[in-house]
């Protein structure tokens, strides 16, 4: 993946379009267990975060009426076609490898899809309790400078209010992860979460 270091007017569109700096130093540290089958390790640079969160609110965010679980959300995909076929490719090569080392029958198929939330005052302060219907899910915290709405898994009894700016949150989907976002008390949360496509075997449920 490209990578430029030290360069903070680096233009957001140049930043972003080119996956440009979002590789962070320790990208090849392996997963670290947090909780029962949840692993943290590192995903983007705090300066490629901020790029994205830019680039969201430029895009703008809708809730989608037809989602189970509503959320102020913009695809990655939305923002730029080039941007969320970088993500996948990413997360293919560098994160897919070190998630198998703790998971060694997953397997990769591409994204389901990979989105911004936003959680905001007299918006969208909290998200319910639910699973995903994806392989592997993660999220990465996008910004600081805000209170509340930590993700929570209550059945492992942890939530990630600890988690740095641009580190990876990953788990299994669909049964034993049910999570749920926390009220917001103050400021601006953005978070990426990303839903891994489910192998060809199960994509027809």
């Amino acid at each position: 993946m490209p990578e430029v270091s030290g360069d903070a007017d680096l233009d957001d569109l140049a930043r972003v379009l080119g996956y440009l700096g979002a590789v962070p130093d320790d990208d090849d540290a392996g997963p670290v267990e947090v909780a029962p089958e949840i692993y943290e390790l590192p995903f983007w640079t705090p300066a490629f975060c901020a790029a994205v969160v830019r680039a969201a609110e430029a895009v703008g965010f809708d809730p989608d009426p037809d989602d189970p679980v509503p959320g102020y959300e913009v695809s990655l995909a939305s923002i730029s076609p080039a941007l969320f076929q970088r993500v996948e490719i990413d997360i293919g090569t560098r994160i897919w490898p070190l998630l198998q080392q703790v998971w060694p029958l997953i397997e990769y198929r591409g994204l389901r899809d990979a989105f911004v939330i936003r959680y905001r005052p007299g918006e969208q302060e909290t998200l319910r309790l639910h699973q995903d219907i994806a392989q592997v899910s993660a999220t990465v915290r996008l910004n600081d400078g805000y209170q509340g709405a930590e993700l929570r898994f209550p059945r492992q009894a942890w939530d990630n209010a600890d988690v740095a700016v641009g580190r990876m949150i990953a788990w299994p989907s669909l049964v034993t992860h049910p999570h749920e976002a926390r009220p917001l008390r103050s400021g601006t949360k953005y978070g990426l979460t990303v839903w891994c496509e489910l192998p060809d075997d199960l994509q027809h449920y």
